[in-house]
């Protein structure tokens, strides 16, 4: 089992910070908010202050935990072992844009437009629940690439 993160990152102009991920791996070619693994002894806050740092450049203030996924591995998923992530969400940060992400092209996108870009099938689903007050936990089932099942519970109901 991994852990990891994902930092959900939105700007006065209501954009949000995603990647076009060129990094050759399962992501590669699709849009994804900047994150990635929980390092030993490291609590999943810190991970994102560390992990957005590293990817952006940015500082981020005042994080919110905004959802819990979860995506098993029955042996064909395309994560290559089942991962629960958490969700985070923020408006405050600080610093310069990094010019070289080292996952691909950083880009600020209008938030209303989220869904309409190339992401994971259950990232369209949850995406648009990170922007709402309070926590929720979802579970998302892939055969590798196709999103075979998903719940949700908690607040996103």
């Amino acid at each position: 089992m991994k852990l990891g993160v994902l930092v959900y990152l939105e700007n006065n102009e209501e954009q949000v910070l995603m990647i076009h991920r060129n990094k050759k791996d399962e992501h590669q070619g699709l849009w994804l908010a900047p994150g990635g693994k929980v390092e030993p002894n490291e609590a999943p806050y810190e991970t994102a202050i560390r992990e957005m740092l590293e990817e952006t450049g940015l500082q981020i203030k005042d994080h919110e935990l905004r959802a819990v996924l979860s995506f098993p591995d029955d042996g064909d998923s395309p994560f290559g072992d089942e991962w629960h992530v958490f969700v985070f969400y923020s408006n405050s940060f600080s610093g310069t844009l990094s010019e070289n992400c080292p996952e691909g092209r950083l880009e600020w996108v209008p938030k209303n437009t989220l869904t309409e870009l190339a992401t994971w099938e259950g990232d369209r689903i949850f995406t648009p629940k990170i922007f709402n007050p309070g926590c929720f936990s979802a579970k998302f089932l892939y055969s590798g690439n196709t999103l075979l099942d998903y719940s949700f519970s908690g607040t996103a109901e």
